[in-house]
């Protein structure tokens, strides 16, 4: 039986880059992956982009409330231009290559349905799922994606970075320009006007005197 992986870290933990580098090694040895991410992550648009400077395009972009199996589904069954695959017409249709891997980026914002649907691609359909993301947002509380991953990984692992003091990494700050905020909605997406900076534990009680959530 397959599994379902939730390989999580903070911010700047190398999370995009392990993702390239999982496909890359199965691709190499000749095995079909599928990569996707969370259509309300704008950041490369329908690509995933790495912080080393590396980008991929994925497969498909996840709407938010859409079933996740059935578009994985819908790809599986689907050469890599998106047609389905056919066979000559002496011989009938012939089976899409198997997919030896899902891919997922941004895991954090799928919803606990999606999240569900992940653990049913592993189990039911016997395909490995490696699930990407940062386990809490910038008020330290959980994403209901990665909350629902903890429930339902059968394997988690932590990718570690590290804090401006030299400590380990485990809480995400947000910024605008040099000033940190504590309140706001819990998606907003890295770029122009909004960015993160990834923070020790003693680090983020000092810069928020002393406020969790």
């Amino acid at each position: 039986m397959a599994k379902l992986y939730f390989r999580y870290g903070a911010m700047n933990s190398g999370k995009s880059t392990a993702l390239l580098q999982a496909a890359f090694n199965y691709e190499e040895r000749g095995q079909r992956v599928v990569l996707t991410k969370p259509q309300v992550d704008t950041k490369g648009e329908d690509h995933i982009v790495s912080r080393l400077g590396v980008s991929r395009e994925v497969d498909f972009l996840i709407p938010a409330g859409a079933s996740l199996r059935d578009l994985f589904h819908r790809h599986r069954d689907a050469d890599p231009a998106g047609t389905l695959w056919e066979g000559l017409e002496d011989s009938g249709p012939t089976a899409a290559k198997p997919v030896a891997c899902l891919l997922v980026d941004e895991a954090q914002f799928l919803t606990s349905e999606q999240v569900d649907d992940l653990l049913r691609i592993a189990v039911l359909d016997d395909t490995p799922v490696l699930a990407y993301g940062i386990r809490t947002d910038f008020r330290t509380q959980s994403f209901p994606g990665s909350a629902r991953l903890m429930d339902l990984a059968h394997a988690l692992e932590e990718l570690k970075t590290i804090c401006r003091c030299g400590r380990k990494a485990l809480f995400n700050s947000r910024r605008t320009g040099d000033r940190m905020i504590f309140d706001g909605d819990q998606v907003a997406i890295d770029g122009d006007d909004v960015w993160y900076e990834s923070l020790c534990a003693a680090c983020y009680l000092e810069a928020s005197g002393g406020r969790l959530g």
